[in-house]
């Protein structure tokens, strides 16, 4: 979050901030949404589920979510981006129960036990290490207890593993953050805050993983 954090590529503003979707979709030559799509399937989400997004962004994955879900689930989606904001607003515009709130997820949050899922997409890289924590800490202490805590992001992984193509890439896009993140045993972080019974799913030659833990 460039204005907290300036090293960081979090907070996004100007093109990027409007047009972020289509980015995405450009800079992984259109695999972006099937995969995006495929993910969210994979959260196994119920009718009822009330999902936390933490980082909500432009709402594209929170209408997804919408979709599984009848008019007793919600979304609560978490952003600081104005421009992402007013996106999420007009992409889920047609459904009530999904709405966003202008809260930064790096401090402590306000709610507790009242989330079955937790979702945070692309998000947790680009902050340091002590925001990190403090983003699980508020995973965990919003969800109840069975809760799902899913965390889509870069896998751990060496740079040494990746073509040069796609290190070069890696370098280009990412800032320093990302570095340390795909250095670290995120199992073990979160087994020190509470969650267990993990369950993971691996993308892109496995360099993006879709890591569950479940607040026990």
């Amino acid at each position: 979050m460039s204005e907290y954090y300036p090293e960081s590529r979090v907070e996004l503003g100007g093109f990027m901030a409007k047009h972020y979707d289509l980015v995405m979709n450009v800079i992984s030559f259109g695999m972006y949404s099937s995969f995006i799509r495929e993910a969210i399937q994979l959260m196994g989400i119920k009718p009822a589920d009330k999902i936390l997004d933490l980082g909500a962004g432009t709402g594209r994955n929170a209408c997804l979510m919408m979709e599984y879900l009848t008019a007793e689930g919600e979304v609560v989606g978490l952003d600081i981006t104005e421009k992402m904001i007013a996106q999420f607003k007009k992409n889920c515009a047609d459904f009530p129960n999904a709405k966003i709130v202008n809260k930064r997820i790096d401090l402590e949050l306000d709610y507790e036990g009242h989330f079955d899922k937790v979702f945070i997409s692309f998000v947790l890289h680009g902050f340091p290490q002590t925001a990190r924590t403090q983003i699980i800490k508020n995973a965990f202490q919003a969800l109840q207890k069975g809760g799902e805590f899913f965390i889509l992001d870069y896998n751990e992984f060496s740079l040494k593993e990746m073509s040069f193509f796609s290190r070069t890439f890696f370098k280009w896009i990412e800032c320093p953050y990302a570095f340390d993140f795909i250095e670290k045993d995120w199992k073990g972080i979160l087994s020190q805050q509470g969650f267990g019974d993990f369950r993971e799913h691996l993308f892109f030659g496995n360099f993006i993983r879709l890591l569950e833990g479940v607040k026990v």
